[in-house]
């Protein structure tokens, strides 16, 4: 519970706008793991990693004032797909930075790369395709999602790491020509 309070808080009051933030820039997030973050075994449940990432994602936007232009617009966010590789497990009370970053685009999706560090050591990794959606359930074009948001976005994505192009066709969010 403690973390959908702290995700409405995120969304519902962003944090001020980074004016130096772009949309390729990395936004950082610092959290503390919570009793309620943990599992019976004393790690972090993967379901609290999957919240965390979603206040990370919220004050992403948030850095790149990207609240209010969506919210002028009707679109919103949703996950079209996630994936998450685990390292170290993080430990009650640890003081976690959380980065989030824009990878590129597609036709269909936008990727981000979600980094989860503790005592100075990486411990997760998390992808996340990434779809707006208007008020009517309609699906934006990412192009016209960086235009809002991209103020110094380049007009074509840069090109994804090979290890997320291929979790992309892997679960079938990429764009594929429909023509093949």
């Amino acid at each position: 519970m403690t973390r959908m309070l702290q995700l409405a808080r995120a969304s519902l009051l962003p944090r001020r706008r980074k004016p130096d933030r772009g949309m390729l820039d990395p936004s950082t997030t610092v959290l503390r793991v919570h009793p309620g973050d943990l599992d019976m075994y004393l790690h972090v449940n993967n379901g609290s990693y999957l919240q965390m990432m979603d206040v990370g994602r919220s004050n992403y936007l948030a850095d790149i004032g990207g609240f209010d232009r969506l919210r002028t617009r009707g679109w919103y966010p949703v996950v079209a797909a996630s994936t998450m590789t685990y390292k170290r497990s993080l430990q009650l009370f640890d003081r976690v930075t959380l980065t989030t970053r824009t990878l590129g685009w597609d036709e269909r999706v936008v990727y981000l790369e979600q980094v989860f560090t503790a005592r100075d050591r990486f411990c997760a990794r998390g992808l996340v395709a990434g779809r707006f959606l208007g008020k009517d359930g309609t699906r934006v074009a990412p192009s016209d999602v960086v235009a809002l948001l991209g103020d110094d976005a380049p007009a074509a994505s840069p090109e994804l790491p090979d290890d997320v192009a291929a979790w992309a066709r892997a679960v079938d969010v990429a764009h594929r020509d429909v023509r093949a």
